[in-house]
């Protein structure tokens, strides 16, 4: 008979529920969070296991990949999704959860979460690196301005990034013979100096896998979009198979309205904001860009142009966006390259 197991997983301890195929608890136990001692319980209590259930959390991809590779049937799924029906019991505790989980294995009443691949996870930590180190600077500068407005001390805008040294020169100077603020001004200036410098080589970093990288130069033939952006959305969705249309990066990145319906009530709301809110930013940088800065024409341009004009600049940036998702991944599926004219069509 089948056996089924479900595991609360948490930094230090695993607890563990083994149930059969009629739906009996046959075991119940607790390991520490090590990939062997628990594949060890599961071999020992459940011999024939079918599914292994887990929550997503801090430790979820780690401990999927790491049970995979001992042959587990191992299965991620939607921690939101189960807290939706392990709230319904009446008691809370990790060995409850461990046999709410069993049961929703035993019933396949689960989403599945996608475990990328590690390739994919070393591109979204560099990109969130990145992204660290560019709040860190901001979060400088805007400390440091508004500190100086109390001495009624307004610094110039900084606009570019090969600006940014002109910051740390301003701050130099109207801190001079003011005691109060040398010292302050002297730490910012190393700290904001510091951010700029690794900032500039994490992303000096991308821009050379970009151009190593045959999908991402794809990619980047659509308009508006740069290094950034095609590697934060390879990155992303990892597998382009995932989809069986491509439509449906778009739902997947958050970019499509959420639905309400009960009853005579139907209404679409706004964006989900689901899925990964830095690649979603990025996509809808790129579709500004697009929309105001790009100047060779191409089809997709002239539909967003169109559309600000009806629905506004702000809608039809994201609008433009889900689109820009939908492309990339037709050109990721079909291996080819953004089409700027098609034949037979004049500027």
């Amino acid at each position: 008979m089948s056996n089924f197991v479900g595991l609360d997983v948490s930094l230090k301890e695993v607890s563990m529920c083994v149930m059969g195929g009629d739906g009996s608890v046959l075991a119940r136990g607790s390991t520490p969070t090590d990939p062997a001692a628990v594949m060890a319980f599961i071999e020992q209590h459940a011999p024939q296991v079918e599914r292994i259930v887990h929550e997503s959390g801090q430790l979820s991809t780690w401990l999927s990949r790491e049970l995979l590779v001992r042959g587990a049937p191992v299965i991620c799924i939607d921690a939101r999704l189960a807290h939706k029906a392990l709230s319904a019991r009446l008691n809370k505790s990790d060995s409850v959860d461990a046999e709410g989980l069993a049961h929703l294995a035993h019933t396949g009443w689960y989403r599945a979460v996608h475990i990328k691949d590690e390739s994919s996870d070393q591109l979204r930590m560099l990109i969130g690196a990145r992204e660290r180190l560019l709040r860190i600077r901001k979060d400088i500068e805007g400390h440091v301005r508004g500190v100086l407005k109390t001495y009624g001390i307004r610094l110039a805008p900084v606009t570019a990034a090969r600006q940014r040294a002109n910051f740390r020169t301003q701050l130099r100077a109207v801190a001079k013979d003011r005691p109060a603020l040398e010292l302050i001004a002297a730490s910012f200036i190393v700290a904001h100096e510091a951010a700029c410098k690794e900032c500039a080589a994490i992303e000096k970093e991308l821009v050379r896998r970009a151009r190593g990288n045959e999908l991402a130069t794809r990619l980047m033939s659509v308009p508006g979009v740069g290094p950034l952006v095609a590697l934060s959305f390879i990155a992303t969705v990892d597998d382009a198979s995932r989809f069986a249309k491509s439509t449906q990066v778009g739902a997947y990145l958050g970019l499509t309205p959420r639905r309400y319906q009960s009853g005579e009530v139907d209404y679409s709301g706004r964006i989900s904001k689901c899925g990964d809110s830095g690649t979603r930013a990025l996509l809808v940088e790129a579709a500004a860009s697009l929309i105001s800065t790009v100047k060779r024409f191409s089809a997709l341009k002239a539909w967003a142009v169109r559309l600000v004009a009806r629905k506004g600049f702000k809608k039809a940036s994201v609008a433009t966006a889900r689109k820009l998702a939908v492309i990339m991944h037709r050109i990721w599926r079909d291996g080819t390259t953004f089409i700027w004219q098609r034949e037979g069509v004049s500027a």
